[in-house]
């Protein structure tokens, strides 16, 4: 067996088996071995009720003490138990599993697993933990067990017991670093971490795989990127644009001047676009700092250039977005311009029109989502690609569309703040261009960390804005109530505010789930002022533009990451009102030693409205991460490397490709699963 042996090898994988795994990108043992856990479940010594720590996962040997009972609360079944030891009782709690009733008998002895809470009135309690029986917790004690990604129709342990069968049918990893070179750079085998990360013998050992590999993964995509940056440099402009007044006019008729900043990259891409090498540009700036205008005129000048392009945004709601802003000032300015629309909810007779005037030239601009990258698409003329929110889109994604033309200049653009030293890093390949400044007139927006038992302070303000004619966000982490039922949602909070807030005012509520229609629909109607609380989960992150709207408040905003809370709050102080952000925190949430501070993290963000400080104290926070919570996904979708958590990692892996890349300019790395840079 070798790692691009087909899963439908392995002893224990039917038919069946195989088609499922191959429905979720697993079809070679290359593709399993490499299909990591996401957290692992530590099995610790047993503990008496009385000597568990509250809020921390333990093992307890408890009695049933009489039945269970079940209970009905909306859609879900509750099922509780009373247990308890020599030490005290506990109060044991299933949610939707009711048939517990019979397999927890009156004083039978069962192992629970899970985190030990206390009510307070000081009564010990466990919600939905997992059950062992003696024996099989003996088994386990003492050991860290993988926790895989599931789909339906797979279970953990099957999983496990699939790529437990792969790693002792593999020979040894090959491994590009000498031992010598482990050695220097503190890192472990290939081989140990590859057999580590999946069945770890302790904390230390865990650590030792985690690091060897996400060290890979910094090293894989560095190394792509700057040989990617070698190809760039190389690559001769064959059709560079003639510096055309069109732009100029515009900017000459706008009714504000460009910042310093957006001068500065605009005359940067212009370089570009009229110079002998293909554009590949990153346009990195704070939300609000005016990227967009920036994209038109590169727009504009390559359609008065007599060619098209093509503006590829995330979702549905941004790329209509940024096509009626065109339109208006197409109207506005009287830009001698043809715009089409292409997304995935243009269908037929459009549709067939939006292909037919793309194919023929009549449209000089085109405006849309992963629809301008379909085979059916086919371009007259593509002289210029750019990606909104560049880190939404994979690479291939961007290729793909680049592709459709000849060695057509990208712009990239990104609202997510990022420390320049680690922008360098991980955006090699690309030049970069930064906006640092705020267009003038615009007023900061004025922050406040609260706890969220004071909501009612925090509803009458917004009812007093709402009042003066403006609009407001309530964002919720969940769409609906599930098991951490602490948590606020958007279905009960939508029902809640409707109960506070006078009839006269409208509230809506938007969520991932909804079908494209319905989420432009609620859009719609809150951009044209129809609703005055909008209550929606972090949907609304991406690049929604309501000026009207002056105050956004998150709840659970402890549970949030602090640059996903600077994107929220971009989505208030986009017009001439003095805008409001408000983060709601569940006092001790956050696991603070004194739970009636304020989390600092918090703390920084009222402080400032910076993204890059913010990016900055960020990386400073974040610390090395917990290896035994959900894996961070990071900034540019890695597996398990996080650019914050794990940049002195990055920063090594970065200052090897170096060395690596004066030896050798061709290097490869030998092991076959390969960081296909999907993200840049």
């Amino acid at each position: 067996m070798n790692l691009q042996t087909e899963v439908g090898k392995l002893k224990r994988v039917g038919p069946k088996t195989a088609e499922l795994l191959a429905d979720h990108g697993i079809n070679t043992v290359s593709d399993l071995v490499n299909h990591y856990p996401m957290r692992y479940e530590q099995y610790t010594a047993l503990s008496a009720v009385s000597q568990a720590q509250e809020g921390k996962n333990c093992a307890v040997l408890l009695t049933v003490i009489g039945r269970g009972s079940n209970v009905r609360a909306g859609k879900r079944s509750i099922t509780h138990f009373k247990a308890g030891d020599a030490t005290g009782d506990c109060r044991i709690t299933f949610y939707n599993m009711p048939y517990m009733t019979r397999n927890l008998t009156p004083g039978s002895q069962r192992v629970f697993m899970g985190v030990m809470k206390k009510t307070p009135r000081g009564l010990y309690y466990m919600e939905q933990p997992r059950v062992y029986s003696l024996d099989d917790y003996h088994d386990l004690e003492g050991t860290l067990q993988p926790v895989y990604p599931l789909f339906q129709g797979m279970k953990n342990k099957q999983m496990a017991a699939l790529i437990g069968q792969a790693l002792e049918e593999l020979p040894a990893f090959e491994d590009y670093l000498s031992r010598e070179e482990r050695d220097k750079l503190q890192l472990c085998g290939r081989d140990e971490a590859m057999r580590g990360i999946h069945h770890p013998a302790d904390m230390e050992s865990l650590a030792k795989a985690r690091n060897r590999l996400i060290f890979d993964e910094f090293f894989e995509f560095i190394l792509g990127i700057r040989k990617r940056k070698r190809e760039n440099d190389l690559l001769v402009n064959e059709r560079p644009m003639k510096d055309m007044p069109l732009p100029d006019d515009l900017l000459a008729k706008l009714p504000y001047s460009l910042t310093g900043a957006q001068k500065r990259a605009w005359e940067e891409i212009r370089k570009d676009l009229t110079g002998n090498y293909v554009m590949s540009r990153l346009l990195q700036g704070d939300v609000g700092s005016g990227k967009t205008i920036i994209s038109f005129l590169a727009l504009l000048l390559c359609s008065a250039n007599g060619m098209q392009g093509a503006l590829m945004a995330p979702t549905e709601v941004l790329a209509r977005q940024h096509m009626e802003n065109l339109e208006k000032m197409k109207e506005e300015y009287g830009l001698p311009i043809h715009p089409v629309l292409l997304t995935g909810s243009v269908k037929g007779k459009a549709r067939k029109a939006a292909y037919e005037k793309i194919a023929s030239g009549e449209a000089d601009i085109i405006i849309g989502t992963h629809a301008l990258i379909q085979d059916a698409v086919e371009y007259k003329d593509l002289g210029l690609v750019i990606t909104d929110e560049q880190h939404r889109f994979g690479v291939r994604q961007r290729e793909s569309l680049a592709g459709k033309g000849r060695a057509v200049p990208v712009l990239v653009m990104s609202a997510t703040p990022i420390p320049r030293t680690l922008a360098i890093i991980l955006y090699g390949d690309l030049q970069i261009s930064v906006l640092d400044e705020m267009p003038a007139g615009r007023l900061p927006i004025k922050n406040l960390a609260i706890s969220s038992q004071e909501r009612q302070r925090i509803y009458r303000f917004m009812y007093g804005q709402i009042k003066q004619g403006r609009q407001a966000y309530v964002i919720c982490p969940e769409v609906e109530e599930g098991e951490m039922s602490e948590l606020e949602n958007v279905q009960d909070y939508t029902q809640k505010l409707r109960g506070i807030f006078p009839p006269d005012v409208r509230i809506d509520s938007l969520n991932g789930r909804m079908k494209p229609a319905e989420k432009t629909a609620v859009m719609d109607r809150f951009s044209a002022a129809e609703t005055d609380i909008l209550v929606s989960t972090t949907v609304i992150e991406v690049g929604i533009d309501v000026p009207n709207a002056s105050v956004i408040a998150i709840e659970n905003a402890e549970r949030f990451g602090m640059s996903q809370l600077h994107q929220l709050r971009g989505r208030v102080g986009r017009g001439k009102w003095q805008s409001y952000c408000i983060f709601l925190f569940t006092p001790g949430a956050a696991g603070d030693d004194d739970p009636g501070k304020k989390p600092r993290r918090l703390a920084i963000l009222e402080q400032t409205n910076d993204g890059f400080r913010i990016a900055e104290e960020d990386l400073k926070l974040r610390g090395p991460g917990d290896l035994f919570g959900e894996r961070q996904s990071g900034a540019l979708g890695f597996i398990l490397a996080d650019i914050y958590e794990d940049s002195s990692i990055m920063k090594k892996a970065a200052e090897y490709v170096d060395v690596v890349l004066a030896a050798d300019p061709q290097f490869e790395t030998p092991h076959m699963r390969q960081l296909d840079l999907r993200s840049i």
